[in-house]
């Protein structure tokens, strides 16, 4: 992780705006910052060399494609040996969103989409073969 030190207030209004809306031009951006859209690609550069900036990705709507229930698995495992293939299990499997392995609560903490209570209970059925799991719904996502 880079220190603080190597980058400066200028690059972090830069890193804020492409948080606000990455489609933003480096012009776009030099407006806000007030430097060249040349500046703005070399300090883009630097903080991804950095790892600052460590990838892009894009706001959806995923009732709009039919994934209609949103929900938050909290996965117990059976044993220690089920790891490697609940993972396994969790990165080929598209339902799956976001995963966390966690401590506290739980062994994992998994975000999942699908089309319905159907595909849901397809799901549950396959993470018994790990582990016990609590499931939450959302109702309302609101950030």
């Amino acid at each position: 992780m880079p220190s603080s030190q190597t980058i400066d207030d200028i690059d972090k209004r830069i890193l804020q705006a492409l948080l606000d809306n990455a489609l933003l031009t480096h012009k776009e951006i030099g407006q806000l910052v007030h430097l060249t859209g040349q500046a703005v690609g070399a300090r883009v550069r630097k903080l991804q060399d950095l790892g600052v900036i460590d990838g892009y990705t894009l706001r959806w709507n995923p009732v709009s494609i039919g994934l209609n229930v949103h929900a938050f698995l909290t996965v117990f495992m059976n044993s220690n040996e089920a790891h490697r293939a609940f993972q396994a299990f969790v990165e080929s499997n598209e339902a799956v969103t976001e995963a966390h392995r966690v401590g506290g609560e739980g062994c994992y903490w998994l975000r999942v989409r699908v089309g319905d209570s159907s595909e849901l209970n397809k799901l549950l059925d396959e993470v018994l073969k790990f582990g016990n799991y609590k499931l939450s719904l959302s109702i309302e996502q609101i950030k």
